[in-house]
């Protein structure tokens, strides 16, 4: 049974309490509980933007298939339910100004046949990829996977048959819980395989990408220099498309990175 649509108000109301719980989850037994209950079993990738990533340059990929918005367009396509949001409940619950509220997340499988009514709408294949262009054309960052929470705050499940993309600002994004969640759960989100985020020397030291523009808090500047570290870097690729000297570049070191995030993600997600 779907959960209540007041559900998204007491959501509103407590979402600025996220930080406190997310802490909570460096404590051994309420991180265990926490993770269980609420990110099991989770794999998520966040996915740079296709233009952050000089196609057909960087990339020798037989296939084709270098531009990382075709994960997104692959999932979607082999949906047989496709569900888009009303509004994103994270930027409607801290009244983002910056990014569109309206365009929610887009929720794929089974599952989405539980979701109340009246948080959104069931649409087609075609009218979810426009959704997901029109996010990009914003400036939003896709992040897609299995995640367990929003199975357990739609009350629609299983969560194995409910993916989730996402499509964040750097200001309001869940997410930026990550540098103080626990390392075990904060690990269920990750950058695709065999992409890195270097800073080159055309670095000028401006500071701009280490102005709210991170999710994870990876980039600080160091001796006038802008410094990635490549543990906490996702690669959303937020920075590259910031910086004004393009002095910070996405690399693929793997040409089958699509192949193997969609296998990845098959793995613990089922859409069809």
């Amino acid at each position: 049974m779907a959960n209540p649509y007041w559900i998204k108000y007491l959501i509103n109301k407590t979402f600025y309490q996220r930080f406190f719980w997310a802490k909570l989850t460096n404590y051994p037994v309420i991180g265990r509980i926490i993770d269980y209950a609420l990110f099991n079993d989770d794999d998520i990738f966040y996915l740079p933007k296709d233009k952050t990533i000089p196609i057909n340059e960087a990339v020798d990929q037989p296939e084709g298939m270098v531009a990382p918005s075709q994960i997104v367009e692959h999932f979607i396509r082999q949906a047989n339910y496709h569900w888009i949001m009303d509004s994103c409940i994270c930027r409607e619950s801290t009244h983002c100004k910056d990014y569109p509220i309206d365009l929610g997340c887009i929720f794929l499988g089974e599952a989405v046949k539980e979701i109340n009514p009246k948080f959104g709408r069931i649409v087609t294949a075609e009218e979810a990829l426009i959704h997901a262009q029109k996010c990009r054309e914003a400036g939003l960052v896709h992040m897609v996977g299995k995640n367990k929470l929003d199975s357990v705050w739609l009350n629609a499940g299983p969560s194995e048959k409910l993916m989730t993309i996402c499509n964040c600002c750097p200001c309001c994004c869940l997410w930026k819980i990550l540098p103080v969640i626990s390392p075990e759960i904060s690990a269920k989100i990750n950058r695709l395989p065999g992409l890195t985020v270097t800073v080159t020397d055309q670095c000028i030291g401006c500071g701009m990408c280490t102005e709210d523009i991170c999710f994870v808090n990876a980039i600080t500047l160091e001796n006038e220099q802008a410094v990635i570290d490549q543990d906490s870097c996702r690669g959303c690729g937020r920075c590259v498309s910031i910086c004004p000297n393009e002095a910070i570049e996405i690399t693929v070191e793997d040409p089958a990175y699509i192949r193997r995030s969609i296998k990845r993600l098959e793995n613990v997600v089922d859409v069809t």
